[in-house]
């Protein structure tokens, strides 16, 4: 009896070994494949190519993840079949009309599951960095139409497979360094809260616009250039970080574990430096941007105080979009000219 059990007793720790080794391969594949660089594709220009060129074009360069900004046929339709998951956008204008519930569940079954699965659909972003001070037209509508869409999914079935979110900016945080004390802001607690507990019940994620250029450029004496452009050759600073990018995004980890959220994911729905029409707006700098900034998400590190956990970020934007209004630098933060040749020399694949 003693052989017999001392050989079972050696048989179950090869095994139990060999079952940790797996599981630990296993764990290491999971946070590799998660990691994820898509590109936003607006089409906001009238030199733009024709939307299945455009994917093409995507597919080509190895890109397999995108974020469009409204459900237009031709672009749901080049998408059948391609190897990209999709960032499926509901306009704010859309938004009243979408609160009622039998209009959600028809724009769902219509937009939707019509493609579906030929359309890889990922996540659905209701609006478009909507507050009351940036969108008061769509902000009442905003939770409704998240839960209508939700519930259209949820009857196929697919509410864990296409996840209902919306887009929100960085203005909606307060005290953002050192990121450990983000939270916030006051005036959208109350706008806020609610939907961050929508998403919570529902292991959603919130998806986030985020952009070093945009800080740097309102404090380019506090915030070096280098820690904006995500420079891997930069130190660590007094509070941990050596980029700007991490600590924009673990300000809204922190914020949400403020907030009694810690176990809502940050999807980095746009992110980009433009290269011409403002202040550091330069091609050196933005080539800079782009390619440190994947490097960096495919690096898998993670954030300081995320430390090993895969981002998901989408560079904004395809194509330079020349109607665009605003500031002058809101025309040019393409990754590719209209012509489809590359701005800049930059390899999604690695």
């Amino acid at each position: 009896m003693g052989v017999l059990w001392a050989l079972y007793f050696d048989y179950f720790q090869r095994s139990l070994a060999a079952f940790l080794i797996i599981l630990g391969l296993s764990t290491v594949y999971l946070n590799t494949a998660a990691q994820t660089i898509g590109v936003c594709y607006g089409r906001n220009g009238d030199n733009l190519p024709p939307e299945a060129a455009a994917i093409n074009l995507a597919t080509a360069k190895g890109i397999t993840a995108m974020r469009v900004y409204d459900p237009v046929p031709p672009v749901l339709d080049a998408l059948r079949g391609a190897d990209i998951q999709l960032v499926l956008g509901i306009p704010n204008a859309d938004l009243p009309a979408l609160s009622d519930p039998a209009t959600a569940n028809d724009w769902v079954n219509t937009v939707v599951l019509s493609n579906y699965p030929d359309v890889k659909f990922k996540y659905i972003s209701v609006g478009n960095e909507v507050l009351p001070t940036t969108a008061p037209d769509a902000a009442n509508f905003l939770l409704p139409v998240m839960q209508n869409v939700y519930n259209a999914l949820a009857a196929a079935g697919l509410q864990d497979v296409i996840k209902v979110s919306t887009a929100t900016l960085q203005s909606v945080l307060n005290n953002t360094y050192p990121p450990s004390a983000s939270v916030f802001a006051d005036d959208v607690k109350t706008f806020l809260v609610p939907i961050l507990q929508f998403l919570a019940a529902r292991n959603l994620p919130l998806l986030a616009n985020v952009y070093t250029y945009f800080a740097y450029v309102s404090d380019p004496v506090s915030i070096p250039l280098p820690f904006a452009l995500v420079d891997p050759a930069q130190p660590p600073n007094a509070a941990g970080y050596t980029n700007l990018f991490d600590a924009s995004l673990d300000a809204f980890y922190y914020a949400l574990a403020g907030a009694e959220f810690p176990g809502i994911d940050v999807v980095v729905s746009e992110t980009g430096w433009p290269s011409a029409g403002g202040e550091a707006a330069e091609t050196e700098n933005a080539v800079a941007y782009y390619r440190n900034i994947i490097a960096h998400v495919k690096g898998n590190a993670g954030t300081p105080f995320k430390p090993g956990k895969p981002i998901e970020a989408y560079l904004f934007a395809m194509f330079d979009e020349d109607l665009k209004t605003g500031a002058e630098t809101e025309k040019h933060w393409g990754l590719f000219y209209p012509d489809q040749t590359p701005k800049y020399p930059i390899n999604f694949y690695d």
